[in-house]
């Protein structure tokens, strides 16, 4: 795409920290349509808002000294995970002892002092302003964890960091799979098989209801449901405030 058109996607704040590879992605869905530039700039922040930032708080983009549930409650998803924190982490981390690779992680890093024990965590999440966040939190209170800024499509890089780190591996990818999707058919499918060979355990999860009227979802969801039992072991399967954890190695 040209330069001038990306930089004026990437003027508004919410895009303006945003990996490239995923502006290029969104604005591809677009790229070749019958329509003016400022259309296609339109359509491609408008999927960019719903992939990145339509659960997010606009004050979770400027860098505050908050407490940790403060924070938590500014994000849909951490919000409604957070009286569910202690009961997720020990269903899935109670017996390991490791890494745990956060992959579009959101500001779920700030639930570090719900895990069982003493973890280290790296959160990978390609909006800027929230890794930001948890990387003032991480050197503030001294943990061991680390928050880094890298679109998930870049696979070379992020395999390099799954495999510079040493001992039991996890990955985390909640709620991130439909995200993904919306850039990109079916690269759920692909960042698994490229990604699994290199850890113990994944976990995903998934919506099962709305997180604003709280109904439950008529999508089933099937296609990569089917992909994962059909290609992994299946470890557990629970829910917990809608929202639904597979767990599952190679």
């Amino acid at each position: 795409m040209e330069t001038r058109l990306y930089k004026k996607i990437v003027s508004k704040k919410e895009f303006s920290e945003l990996p490239g590879e995923d502006v290029e992605k969104a604005f591809s869905h677009f790229e070749k349509r019958d329509v003016s530039e400022d259309e296609k700039v339109r359509l491609t922040r408008e999927l960019l808002h719903k992939v990145f930032s339509s659960f997010t708080s606009q004050k979770l983009l400027s860098l505050k000294n908050k407490e940790k549930e403060w924070i938590l409650r500014k994000h849909l998803s951490t919000r409604e995970r957070l009286p569910y924190y202690k009961e997720i982490y020990k269903k899935i981390l109670n017996n390991f002892e490791g890494v745990v690779f956060d992959l579009g992680s959101g500001i779920n890093g700030f639930s570090y002092l719900f895990f069982p024990k003493k973890i280290r965590y790296l959160g990978v999440e390609a909006v800027g302003q929230l890794v930001n966040q948890m990387k003032f939190y991480f050197e503030k209170n001294n943990f061991n964890a680390k928050a880094i800024h890298l679109s998930l499509f870049d696979l070379n890089n992020l395999k390099k960091i799954i495999n510079k780190e040493k001992g039991k591996k996890i990955v985390f990818l909640f709620k991130v799979l439909d995200s993904l999707e919306m850039l990109e058919k079916d690269y759920s499918k692909k960042l698994l098989n490229e990604i699994i060979p290199l850890v113990n355990f994944v976990v995903v999860s998934f919506a099962t209801q709305s997180m604003i009227s709280r109904k439950k979802f008529n999508v089933s969801r099937a296609w990569i449901l089917h992909f994962i039992t059909e290609n992994f072991k299946i470890l557990n399967d629970f829910e917990f405030g809608g929202e639904r954890y597979i767990m599952f190695s190679k």
